[in-house]
């Protein structure tokens, strides 16, 4: 069987599962031959899979048990082409419930046959200088070891327990490190006490010297110290590992990967930004901090208007593309339009197979993955109609993929993550209530849920005792256009079909979607908030004082309302349905003032009758009729005006008479002339 150029190799693992490949090749629409269902292709069977490598084309083989032992005999065949391996065992085939696991398995199947667009590569060097930071000895025999694979310096928070080396194999220090910044390949440390061991130390280590604010810098960092992590999301910075010194396996695994950190290699760019469509500032005032709020590892900062993302420190959780109410930042693992597609492919086929009430899981390759293994092994496994997403990070899930879950038929959507990582969730939770606000709203009963667990237990009871939720009809779903597109066109479509549909629906605070309100008596229309807007939803008239206002365009980042002089406009969060938010809609318009003199419109006449109001007669500048009338004169007829007048305040005084060597002389002798100063040279 072939699926999109693939040729699938399906394993039932001894037995294990319930598959029929041609039940499987007809809900998958699959090409070709229908597919045998091998029993031990990793074993006994394994020809088959040497044979399917001699094509040198896209091979897929349902199983990632023995993915190693595939790719090692991929190796030794020269196999040119393109090998991927799919989880279908304990994904779908191992669950307690009978049901029929072949919609499911198929959808998996076609969702892991479509090939995305791959994320950009970035460059990064490291030297492979290691700094271990911990206590005693135990920091020591960890530094030793290591530094047969890496250059070392030991920094030693308590050497109390150390016993002084008689060789010296690594630089030892001891200090407390006090500040520390940067990224992998060039970290940058400050220590306090920071102070070198004596070479004379005997029965225990002896340090002398010691100093605060010493600076220094290193490629990778291994942390066993007893305080907190030198970053904040720590396990997202590379290079630098922070790990609980009395859990042997931890620090083992840390020194494992920090000697593969040596030398020059590729870093995905996780992200794309786009800073032309970013609502974070203007005119130095804030706007919109949502992806500095959430980013988790402090690789985003303030650049004026826009904001810079560090490639090198992203950790690559997604965060800010998932909150970001513009698409100035996006995922690129996989972009919105492939991760949408692999949505549409998930659940349509899993429909068009005979499935029912279709969930969706969404989880990691990491801990999410061991949770769904640990809960098919030892407990209940994966309801047949919960269908799994592997995405890279949980937290890359904006509201608009959710809601093209809900739109593909997925009446209720699980976001499983690890509860080591509460305080990167921030976003994801934002995200979950606005989906589910805006479903609610039109009357469906889906909804979005963390599953926040470290026990499979604790999986199996979310999954399997919530309870069915209504099926929701399905439509094609694509993931075309911006964010803000994707999202509307989402809504749309669940809108056609509400049990509810509401014109208007009311959201969170700080959600991206809503309105403007401008109070009419403060406003005076001087369009200030017009060039503070950055995504261009309010709007002026060059013709005549008006201000206009498109609501789908707004993303409620404040500026408007934080740029207006006179504090006339509030923010009302909420999502509109109507043809009308695609409009202009005009929130102000007023009679235009025209000059007493050339009948040259300028301003507005509310604002001239306000200004005459508070300073014709009263100021010392407008004591007069005369003078007032300036008021009511355009920029060019006030100059002309007022060089006219015999108050001209540019005018300058009469131009002195120019001094002559005559006025020295009668200054000097009154009544002489400059001949009796002439020297008679006879």
């Amino acid at each position: 069987m072939k699926l999109n150029g693939f040729e699938i190799l399906v394993c039932n693992c001894e037995r294990t599962m319930q598959l029929d490949g041609r039940k499987l090749c007809k809900a998958a629409g699959g090409q070709g031959d229908e597919p045998e269902v091998y029993t031990t292709l990793c074993r006994a069977e394994v020809g088959q899979f040497a044979q399917a490598l001699k094509d040198n084309g896209k091979l897929m083989v349902a199983c990632t048990q023995e993915a190693p032992l595939f790719s090692e005999l991929a190796g030794e065949q020269g196999f040119a082409g393109e090998l991927r391996f799919l989880n279908i065992r304990e994904r779908a085939g191992w669950g307690e419930d009978k049901a029929d696991r072949t919609a499911k398995t198929a959808a998996l199947l076609t969702e892991a046959s479509l090939v995305p667009e791959p994320a950009g590569l970035i460059n990064v060097t490291s030297s492979g200088q290691c700094l271990v930071y911990g206590a005693g000895q135990q920091a020591y025999d960890v530094a030793r070891k290591l530094n047969g694979r890496l250059p070392v310096t030991l920094l030693l928070s308590d050497a109390q327990d150390l016993v002084p080396p008689a060789t010296a194999e690594v630089a030892m220090f001891k200090g407390r490190i006090a500040r520390a910044s940067g990224h992998i390949g060039k970290f940058e440390i400050v220590v306090d006490g920071y102070a070198p061991l004596m070479p004379s130390s005997k029965d225990s280590a002896q340090f002398v010297m010691a100093r605060n604010g010493a600076s220094s810098t290193c490629a990778l960092i291994l942390d066993m110290s007893d305080g907190p992590a030198l970053f904040a999301g720590a396990r997202l910075r590379e290079g630098y590992k922070k790990v609980d010194p009395g859990n042997p396996a931890a620090v083992m695994e840390a020194m494992f990967e920090l000697s593969d950190m040596a030398g020059e290699f590729e870093k995905p760019l996780y992200v794309r930004y786009n800073g032309d469509i970013c609502a974070h500032s203007r005119s130095r005032k804030t706007g919109c901090n949502r992806c500095l709020d959430v980013c988790p590892a402090g690789a985003i900062t303030s650049a004026g208007d826009t904001v810079e993302i560090d490639p090198v420190i992203c950790g690559g959780c997604g965060s800010c593309a998932a909150v970001c109410p513009t698409g100035a930042a996006s995922y690129a693992m996989p972009q919105r339009a492939d991760l949408v597609a692999r949505i549409n492919a998930l659940v349509s086929t899993y429909l068009g197979a005979g499935g029912a009430a279709p969930e969706v899981l969404v989880h990691d390759s990491g801990y999410g993955m061991e949770l769904i293994s640990m809960s098919a092994r030892f407990g209940r496994g994966l309801p047949a109609h919960v269908l799994p997403l592997a995405v890279n990070e949980v937290t890359q899930v904006g509201h608009d993929a959710m809601l093209a879950m809900m739109a593909a038929g997925a009446g209720r959507i699980w976001i499983l993550a690890n509860p080591a990582h509460q305080a990167e969730l921030e976003g994801s939770r934002s995200q979950a209530e606005l989906a589910t606000a805006l479903a609610s709203g039109l009357g469906y009963l889906a909804q979005v849920k963390l599953i926040c667990e470290a026990d499979p237990d604790a999986l199996d009871a979310a999954l399997w005792d919530s309870g069915s939720m209504p099926a929701l009809k399905a439509h094609t779903v694509s993931g075309v256009g911006s964010k803000r597109d994707v999202t509307r066109t989402m809504l749309g479509l669940l809108h056609g079909d509400a049990p509810s549909p509401q014109a208007v629906i009311a959201l969170p605070e700080r959600s991206p979607y809503g309105r403007i309100h401008v109070d009419q008596d403060a406003c005076t229309l001087c369009q200030a908030c017009v060039g503070a807007c950055p995504v261009g939803a309010i709007g002026d008239n060059p013709d005549k004082p008006q201000l206009s206002f498109t609501e789908a365009a707004c993303v409620q980042c404040g500026l408007c309302r934080s740029t207006c002089p006179e504090s006339a406009i509030t923010l009302e969060a909420r999502y509109n349905f109507e043809a009308s938010a695609l409009s202009p809609v005009v929130l102000k318009e007023e009679e235009p003032f025209a000059c007493i003199r050339c009948g040259k419109e300028f301003g507005t006449k509310s604002s001239i009758d306000r200004i005459m109001a508070k300073l014709a007669g009263k100021h010392s500048m407008f004591s007069d009729s005369a003078s007032a009338q300036l008021i009511q004169m355009c920029d060019n007829c006030r100059i002309e005006h007022q060089a006219n007048s015999a108050n001209d305040p540019f005018a300058a005084g009469e131009r002195p008479r120019i001094r002559t060597t005559q006025d020295y002389i009668n200054a000097g002798k009154p009544g002489a002339t400059i001949d009796d100063f002439l020297i008679d040279d006879d």
